[in-house]
């Protein structure tokens, strides 16, 4: 296991009727800023509950952020916060509303150029607003962690940053408010958790078998509660444990101390910065084709995999790997995720644009041995058309 630092000061509030803590939460006489998306927080009562419970405060209101919220919207919010004196901000929504209220909470104090903070990937933040998160969305696992991704529409790039200014100071997790959930926001949710786990998991043995046997829990919960999260979608204990998996997917616990591969998701922002599909579909036909590329580095974890978490133990070392990458294929699927670029309408042509697009950013080096290339990228792209 490798040397590592942990800590996490998030505060997490589970469970029903969390939302009526937030008067606690937060600071007296703090100015809000209440960010969040489309509205549809408005249709389903967490607004109305948000509002109520913040009555005591002075709320200001920023909505329209987008799925991979862009750069231009967000410095918007900025400006507001700025103007306004805003002394703490709220983001109630999904991943999205959350990774822009990092970047909000960090760009309404930063003096230069915002971009910087994307650019450079976090390294320059020296402050930032704190904020809280109601989390209606299960899928990013940014309500409990310092991580962003942010689209500059203009120039169509995705780019991330992380800091330890920008942890949340305290998320609410009430899984009945993801109950009115559309069935393809759940299957996203879903594949996205789980690739997050994979993410961090199908690497290289590293001697960490705690960690290994967190990452193979999540997955294993992940498999067996996302199919019931879209059949039997009234279920409150099936949306609490899809909910939990999420956060603890990408809250820093199953990554510390192991090598970590992060390449389906470098390769999936492109397609999602060229072609507009949602993140989770671009790692459901990402992922498959890299753990084929990948077969022999990732040989040991990929054996390990098929036989923990997808139960294969016939046939030979080959065979299980094929078995294995087919049954995570399917899985997705069956979460209503196609998995293939066909699937969305895209041919070759998307191929050659998403290598262009990662060459241009410098992203020619992915991966836990920094041997995935614009050649390996192409190939386990070229499996998923």
């Amino acid at each position: 296991m490798q040397n590592f630092e942990f800590h996490n000061p998030t505060r997490i509030l589970f469970g029903q009727g969390q939302i009526a803590a937030l008067a606690k939460q937060v600071p007296a006489g703090a100015k809000v800023l209440m960010l969040y998306g489309g509205g549809s927080i408005k249709s389903n009562g967490v607004y109305d509950e948000v509002k109520a419970a913040l009555s005591g405060h002075a709320v200001l209101e920023f909505g329209g952020i987008e799925p991979n919220p862009h750069f231009e919207t967000l410095m918007q919010a900025v400006e507001l916060a700025r103007r306004e004196q805003v002394g703490f901000l709220l983001a109630v929504g999904g991943g999205s509303v959350i990774d822009g209220a990092k970047f909000i909470a960090a760009a309404a104090l930063y003096e230069g150029d915002a971009w910087d903070i994307l650019s450079k990937g976090g390294k320059v933040i020296q402050a930032a607003l704190p904020f809280g998160s109601v989390l209606t969305l299960p899928a990013t696992g940014s309500e409990m962690n310092s991580a962003s991704v942010i689209t500059r529409h203009a120039t169509q790039e995705k780019r991330g940053f992380m800091s330890r200014h920008v942890y949340p100071v305290f998320s609410v997790l009430d899984p009945a408010k993801t109950l009115t959930l559309p069935a393809r926001q759940v299957g996203n949710g879903v594949v996205d958790a789980f690739v997050h786990v994979m993410e961090q998991y199908l690497t290289y043995p590293a001697q960490a078998p705690v960690q290994d046997r967190y990452a193979e829990g999540l997955l294993l919960t992940l498999i067996e509660e996302g199919p019931k999260a879209l059949s039997q979608p009234d279920d409150l204990a099936v949306r609490a444990n899809v909910m939990w998996s999420a956060t603890m997917a990408l809250n820093g616990l199953i990554g510390v101390g192991v090598p970590q591969d992060w390449s389906t998701h470098m390769i999936g922002h492109e397609l999602t910065a060229l072609y507009g599909l949602d993140h989770a579909q671009t790692l459901a036909i990402v992922l498959p084709g890299i753990m084929q590329v990948q077969r022999e580095a990732k040989r040991a974890k990929l054996l390990q995999y098929a036989e923990r978490v997808w139960g294969l133990r016939d046939g030979n070392d080959d065979s299980r790997i094929d078995a294995a990458i087919d049954a995570t294929r399917r899985f997705f699927e069956q979460m209503g995720v196609p998995s293939r670029l066909s699937g969305y309408g895209l041919d070759a042509s998307a191929i050659d644009a998403v290598v262009t697009a990662l060459e241009a950013a410098g992203s020619v080096h992915l991966g836990e041995h920094h041997d995935i290339d614009s050649a390996a990228t192409r190939a386990a792209l070229t499996l998923s058309l």
